[in-house]
């Protein structure tokens, strides 16, 4: 079910409300696209700076707009395991087909503390979870060896893994076996990774650029690597300059451009530079987006 290309989509705000109007867009334009799955409420959706209210009606306003047609994953972590199980059950109540659930920030948990976070979880949970590894933005990691305990545990089904280590979809495949989905994300390496080893990505530049990403992916998928190439290389700068700045924050500018919102975010995130702007809208210009 998991494999191919995914979108963690952004939240597009009008008048620091969510854009109901331009979600459903959003949504709509990716399935179109080819888009494999879609992400709500991850970290490029800013779930964690969503009230409860705010998170509860955007998962539910995506599965009710994707209707089954592509499966659906549900940003559910939080730096607390009680809290982490609430949400997970509230995204199965809401129809998700999966949860994202990342590893605790701050807290900084060891290996036997990630264990029994995510056993906890499952425990109590009725719902495929697949793993979130972003080290870079929890300041803890996920073990070769303890993803491999994890993947035995009944409804761990895979895992995003956010490193930039291409050795990771190897060992992971080697302790995780041939069922467990090994997504990336980190959308320059996706080649890479998929040679390695790998399912697909859940992609921030999927929001811009979904159609080529989507046939990037077919054609992997197909065996065509001449053309999982020619896109490699046309997408590099897109990639390279949806991180110019913290992600969402140069993903948002870019597409309040093609029509998806106004471009805001919740503190403490703030819009990206003027010089930064011109660059995206260069970028944009040169692969044919604007």
């Amino acid at each position: 079910m998991f494999k191919g290309s995914f979108v963690a989509l952004i939240t597009p705000f009008k008048n620091k409300k969510v854009d109901d109007k331009a979600f459903v867009k959003l949504i709509e334009d990716q399935i179109k696209a080819g888009t494999d799955g879609v992400v709500v409420c991850g970290t490029t959706g800013e779930a964690a700076t969503m009230s409860a209210e705010e998170y509860e009606h955007c998962i539910s306003l995506c599965v009710k707009t994707v209707n089954k047609r592509v499966p659906v994953i549900a940003g559910c972590g939080t730096n607390s395991t009680e809290k982490t199980i609430e949400n997970t059950k509230l995204c199965k109540k809401l129809g998700v087909d999966a949860g994202l659930i990342v590893t605790p920030y701050y807290n900084k948990p060891t290996q036997v503390g990630l264990y029994e976070h995510y056993k906890a979880v499952v425990m109590e949970c009725d719902l495929p979870i697949i793993l979130y590894n972003v080290p870079g933005r929890t300041g803890v990691n996920i073990s070769i060896d303890t993803i491999g305990k994890l993947a035995k545990l009944k409804n761990i089904v895979g895992i995003k893994d956010a490193t930039n280590d291409l050795l990771r979809p190897i060992q992971i495949r080697e302790v995780a076996g041939e069922d467990f989905s090994i997504l990336s994300g980190e959308d320059a390496t996706i080649v890479a990774f998929l040679a390695h080893g790998g399912d697909g990505c859940i992609s921030v530049s999927a929001n811009i650029v979904p159609e080529k990403l989507a046939k990037l992916h077919d054609a992997w998928q197909e065996g065509d690597f001449k053309t999982v190439a020619k896109y490699r290389d046309e997408l590099l700068p897109v990639h390279q300059v949806m991180f110019i700045e913290t992600n969402p924050c140069p993903v948002k500018y870019a597409a309040s451009l093609i029509g998806y919102g106004d471009g805001s975010l919740r503190l403490p995130l703030v819009e990206v530079s003027d010089n930064s702007k011109l660059v995206i809208k260069d970028t944009l210009k040169k692969v044919g987006v604007l």
